[in-house]
């Protein structure tokens, strides 16, 4: 959603060129409006060479099966954000071990970084406004899942991004989740 009003003076917002594009200036103040993708942790966490899903209850890919994923808080890192998440969603504990990718198309509003971790302790709870099942899958196990043919950009790219991590985990799963620390 555009913002209307500046959000330091409450003036109307006007488009003007800005650091080279059109952006929302404020008239009044000069406050400038920069519309930046939002950081998003995702991990392909395993146990027992098993990866770890969940069932999505919300958007992006509400009904769909997928590594657990989440906003990251300004006063964490996207390590650390990335394990919050997923103990919000799973009840269990991750060590985020490598960064598998950085993953951005424009205007879907988010930029994620993908990163295979492993579980280290905890017990699968979930809070059912999120998630409405926790699962591990073995590779060849993986969930086959149709494309979405409703809802936004993010859905679809979100989608691709998933079946993508899928199928390098069916072809390739132990290289794939190697760890940088020496494992």
């Amino acid at each position: 959603m555009a913002l209307k009003f500046c959000a330091h003076c409450a003036t109307e917002l006007v488009w003007q060129i800005e650091s080279g594009r059109e952006r929302p200036v404020c008239p009044q103040c000069g406050f400038v409006v920069y519309r930046n993708p939002a950081p998003v942790g995702l991990i392909v966490a395993t146990q027992d060479d098993k990866v770890l899903l969940v069932h999505r209850v919300n958007p992006p890919l509400g009904g769909y099966w997928a590594p657990p994923t989440g906003y990251i808080e300004m006063d964490e890192s996207i390590e650390e954000g990335t394990a919050r998440e997923t103990k919000e969603e799973t009840g269990l504990d991750v060590a985020v071990d490598k960064l598998l990718g950085l993953y951005s198309r424009a205007n879907v509003g988010v930029m994620i970084a993908a990163f295979a971790g492993r579980i280290i302790g905890g017990a699968i709870a979930f809070d059912k406004k999120e998630v409405d099942a926790v699962q591990f899958f073995a590779r060849d196990e993986l969930p086959r899942q149709s494309a979405p043919t409703t809802g936004k950009l993010i859905d679809l790219w979100f989608y691709e991004l998933v079946q993508e991590i899928f199928s390098a985990l069916r072809a390739h799963g132990e290289r794939v989740l190697k760890f940088s620390s020496g494992e």
